[in-house]
């Protein structure tokens, strides 16, 4: 069985959406400075590197990370080739991409995956807009991922996260598909269990026979 780590490191200088608290590690405690043991400070915002959106994330009131059900986070899931796409995902253009039917959880490989080599954030990213989100809530699907750290357009993020978030579909921001060859594959991902939380960062890894 191949195992593939799809998760970014968290680490200091490391690529945030813009809002967002950047990364920040301290040690107040170390055993190099006469201290019995190691012991490291983070700051870090919910939706840095690898992570997951809860419905909390854009609908006041709703869900939280905690509430999210884990059977939507573990299971069968499909890399989808989107890496010819020109501009972002709508439902024209996921119609022509090969997305197998009755995939439950679908990962996007896109162009976006270049972007991690930036030191820098680029709003020069590819979304699933509204429409398509629309089809595949109707599709019935449960989890929704992309490579990079918006699952949504930069220039209009609401309209298609509330859409899946509304419909009780996880949404998986921050997955680096790199390494990964789109086809099927089981996804394992569990985002840090924080109470009232509108997001989490989670470690993803994806499962190939």
């Amino acid at each position: 069985m191949e195992l593939f780590d799809i998760s970014v490191p968290l680490r200091p200088g490391m690529v945030v959406y813009p809002g967002d608290t950047p990364f920040h590690a301290e040690r107040p405690r170390a055993i190099a400075r006469g201290d019995a043991y190691n012991l490291t400070r983070l700051q870090i915002s919910a939706h840095s590197g690898t992570h997951v959106d809860a419905p909390l994330h854009f609908i006041d009131g709703a869900p939280g990370v905690t509430d999210l059900p884990l059977t939507a986070l573990i299971g069968p899931a499909y890399v989808v080739d989107a890496t010819g796409i020109s501009a972002d995902i709508d439902a024209a253009t996921l119609a022509r991409l090969d997305v197998p039917s009755g995939v439950s959880r679908i990962l996007f490989k896109t162009p976006n995956s270049r972007l991690w080599d930036l030191d820098d954030f680029s709003d020069k990213f590819f979304g699933v807009t509204a429409d398509a989100a629309k089809v595949l809530v109707s599709r019935g699907v449960e989890l929704v991922g992309i490579d990079y750290l918006s699952l949504a357009p930069a220039s209009d993020p609401a309209p298609a996260h509330v859409v899946l978030l509304e419909a009780g579909v996880v949404v998986l921001e921050g997955v680096d598909l790199r390494a990964v060859e789109p086809g099927p594959y089981r996804l394992i991902c569990l985002p840090l269990p924080i109470e009232g939380c509108d997001g989490a960062p989670a470690r993803a890894v994806l499962l190939r026979d």
